[in-house]
């Protein structure tokens, strides 16, 4: 008798730990929350991927902060013009600060790349001891 098996990373768990409704209620609620993010760190700058399909550039708000980026979806106007609360948000922290001023994204195909240089003061300096 062939048994198929959902592969997912959750269905899997499921099928080696035979987890219970409660744990199957939060997995519900979590899968696909949040957006798959791929994030490549080198001496210049970070480059992050994240996978949105179905979404468009005018769906993602994208904050940044002095060392920080914040992704969310825009949500929908409600019946009173006023924007709902998004349906997901991320916020992620970076070993250095930013250069806003060179900072861009680009929505390809389903795929948001955001480009963070390090700003010049983000380098290393040396500092005299004094005394």
């Amino acid at each position: 008798m062939n048994t198929m098996i959902n592969m997912d990373p959750w269905g899997l768990l499921d099928a080696m730990l035979g987890v219970s409704e409660a744990c199957k209620r939060v997995k519900a609620r979590a899968a696909g929350r949040f957006p798959p993010v791929n994030v490549f760190l080198d001496d210049n700058a970070a480059i992050l991927d994240l996978e949105l399909p179905g979404k468009t550039a005018k769906d993602i708000d994208l904050t940044l902060e002095a060392q920080a980026v914040v992704i969310a979806d825009r949500p929908a106007l409600d019946e009173s013009g006023k924007p709902g609360t998004p349906a997901w948000r991320r916020r992620l922290e970076l070993p250095f600060k930013v250069d806003a001023e060179k900072a861009n994204a680009k929505f390809t195909n389903g795929v948001l790349r955001i480009e963070l240089p390090k700003a010049e003061a983000a380098g290393v300096h040396r500092i005299a001891i004094a005394g």
